[in-house]
């Protein structure tokens, strides 16, 4: 196979030296060689080995007039921000449809052409184009989680080869704890339930982590999930592991599983969602009153509708492992709604009544409201007085004196 003509360059600039500053019997030989190892003919090796030497001006090429327009990022951004600002690889596949519908409720005024070059950018694109605003959003935290002791003996390890989970209904179970950094006291925890096959997503906060308020909010997500609760799958957390919650799963007939105990990504699922579902959306305040857990409620309502009917989520096909080397293929990102109406188990009765939710949302409205009560929570949150030392209980008499 010959030599490509970067490489042709190369070998002639390599040897242009030496063969200026040889006698004539040796540049007759470099000029073989370089004949021989380059395929040219004479004349053109002699040339090409003149102008190796010879400077170049190098005049700046005119830059190309960008494809993207203001226009065009300005719409990407707002799309971006009523997505909850994912990743350009599950941006990109959501553009088209979610485009249509900001046009359709008059969210976003372009032009069919914006609108083209807009479904039509790729996620590499994308996220070079976000990078200044992705920049700003960074939030870190910790975890809450105390074992549980009771029951383990009757509650199985979840393994992934023991659980049918290829058909929606089987979830993961997780707590998010709010306590702002104190750790004393009660404070709010929100229950997150994630589907493992669709991805269906429901949140809802209860004032603290005792068994009969997250029963309560289990069972309220139960009735409003899309499809029926066939297994539920847990960490090994006390207010999960116990009595009240292998009863409740148990009169249902649903599986009840939990993780290894050290594992975490056991429940990787649910893991996810609670940094892309909870803290991304309310942070790490202390949310501890009444007020606030309504207002953190209303809030996983609205949030609802964006994170199972909009915002889209990849799955993970396969995982090989080359030595140090962990090589993962993941789907085509889509919404849970979509991948709950493709699926064969779903009824037509289920289909046709989510496909009337998703049609009567409005993303862009609903972020707008969601902004608007996390900005109120927010507000409630930081405007409550930090707890001072307690002073020793005085008496009218110890005062007077």
């Amino acid at each position: 196979m010959g030599l490509t003509m970067t490489e042709r360059k190369s070998v002639t600039k390599a040897i242009a030296t030496r063969y200026k500053r040889a006698g004539k019997t040796d540049k007759t030989a470099i000029l073989d060689e370089l004949c021989a190892t380059t395929g040219w003919n004479r004349d053109h090796a002699r040339r090409a080995l003149r102008e190796a030497l010879t400077p170049r001006i190098v005049r700046p090429r005119t830059p190309r007039p960008p494809k993207y327009g203001p226009k065009v990022i300005a719409a990407l951004v707002f799309c971006w921000a009523v997505l909850g600002m994912p990743v350009g690889k599950r941006l990109a596949p959501m553009l088209p449809e979610l485009v249509l519908v900001l046009r359709e409720f008059g969210e976003l005024d372009i032009d069919d052409q914006t609108a083209a070059l807009l479904s039509g950018m790729s996620a590499a694109t994308i996220d070079r184009r976000l990078a200044t605003e992705r920049h700003r959003h960074q939030l870190k935290g910790r975890s809450h989680t105390k074992p549980g002791s009771l029951l383990k003996s009757q509650i199985p390890i979840h393994t992934w080869a023991q659980w049918d989970d290829a058909v929606p209904g089987f979830v993961e179970i997780d707590l998010v704890g709010h306590e702002g950094g104190n750790a004393v006291g009660d404070h709010a925890y929100t229950l997150t339930v994630t589907d493992i096959t669709t991805g269906w997503t429901e949140n809802r906060s209860v004032r603290n982590k005792a068994r009969k308020w997250v029963i309560a909010a289990l069972d309220e997500i139960a009735q409003i999930m899309p499809f029926p609760l066939l297994g539920v799958d847990s960490d090994n957390g006390s207010e999960f592991i116990n009595h009240h919650l292998l009863a409740w799963c148990a009169e249902r007939e649903i599986t009840f599983t939990r993780s290894r105990p050290g594992n975490s990504n056991d429940g990787a699922h649910v893991e996810q969602k609670n940094w892309t579902i909870v803290r991304t959306i309310v942070g790490y305040l202390r949310y501890d009153t009444e007020a606030e857990l309504v207002l953190l409620n209303r809030i996983w309502v609205l949030q609802s509708k964006l994170t199972n009917y909009f915002y889209p989520q990849q799955k993970l096909i396969s995982k090989v492992r080359d030595g140090a080397k962990v090589s993962k293929r993941y789907d085509t990102a889509t919404t849970p709604h979509r991948r709950a109406i493709g699926h064969e188990s779903v009824s037509d009765e289920t289909r046709r009544f989510l496909e009337t939710t998703h049609a009567s949302i409005n993303p862009a409205a609903v972020q707008r409201e969601i902004q608007a009560v996390t900005s109120e929570l927010i507000t409630l949150a930081t405007s409550k007085q930090t707890p001072s030392t307690k002073a020793p209980a005085t008496t009218p008499a110890t005062r007077a004196s």
